[in-house]
């Protein structure tokens, strides 16, 4: 009761999951982004494809049974798409089984007209993608159209995607062929489906940059998780030979190889300014 009259207590929604407190979205959601509106060397070329892989699904169950509301985080989704898009680059959305991709709707900035405009421009396609099944049976041998694999963070990241056989194939794709990985915040949750059935994982040795487990950690103080994570990713992704470069929720972003990492919404506009400068580095060429 203190809680909910402080403003600490996350919200429950009708479908029984909850969403962040008032006191967390007044503190960790901003009406407006810091997205840099830069004019870039547009790339032209046929290598011009980004798959965006979304999570499809909404309630991530915490340790103590409680269902934490989230999805795709729109900032983290969104800001690196209007950089790589102003780079010359176009998006396939896809999600697990084709189902629309869900947003954290309760963290739109309301007032950036920049992100609610590509969001706009790619509603449909968000509300009808393609599914995982479906690329990796058709478009695995049109590696000439693709550039990079963009995974985006939100907490719904680590629902289905990392036990997923699909998206193991198509990060394995992707580094097999040469192609750029994506990824930011919760993202990186993606990576572990690269060791499902005992296979070495893909990115030992890698440095990344992923949302600090000390940090979810300390979230259900003030609202923003109704509970503790049901596990630490960044403890996880450490523990199979990663190399983290950060440990604040900060602008860290790192890339390594083809890997470009981001490690939370405060970094998004950066990952979205390292990726386009990176894949127009190569693609320019």
């Amino acid at each position: 009761m203190l809680k909910k009259l402080l403003g600490l207590a996350p919200k429950l929604e009708s479908d029984g999951s909850y969403s962040p407190s008032k006191f967390a979205l007044k503190i960790g959601v901003s009406a407006k982004t810091d997205f840099e509106n830069i004019s870039y060397k547009r790339y032209t070329g046929e290598k011009n494809k980004i798959l965006v892989i979304c999570t499809e699904e909404k309630n991530l169950k915490m340790k103590n049974g409680k269902l934490f509301s989230t999805g795709n985080h729109p900032v983290e989704s969104l800001l690196p798409m209007l950089h790589l898009r102003n780079a010359g680059f176009e998006f396939e959305i896809a999600t697990p089984t084709g189902k629309p991709a869900i947003f954290e709707m309760w963290a739109f900035p309301q007032k950036d007209d920049h992100v609610k405009g590509i969001y706009q421009d790619y509603k449909s396609n968000f509300e009808k993608p393609i599914s995982l099944s479906d690329f990796v049976s058709n478009s695995f041998d049109k590696i000439e159209d693709y550039a990079a694999v963009f995974i985006p963070g939100g907490h719904g990241a680590m629902i289905g995607i990392p036990e997923n056989r699909n998206v193991a194939k198509i990060l394995m794709w992707a580094h097999e062929n040469d192609l750029f990985t994506i990824s930011i915040c919760h993202g990186p949750g993606a990576f572990l489906a690269t060791t499902l059935d005992n296979q070495k994982f893909l990115y030992k040795g890698y440095n990344l940059a992923v949302f600090p487990d000390s940090v979810d950690n300390r979230t259900p103080m003030i609202g923003y998780l109704p509970g503790k994570m049901p596990y630490g990713l960044s403890e996880q992704l450490k523990s199979l030979g990663a190399n983290l470069m950060n440990t604040k929720m900060d602008k860290t972003v790192c890339v390594d190889r083809k890997l470009i990492t981001g490690a939370s919404p405060l970094a998004s506009n950066e990952l979205g300014k390292l990726a386009a400068k990176e894949l127009l580095k190569v693609f320019n060429a």
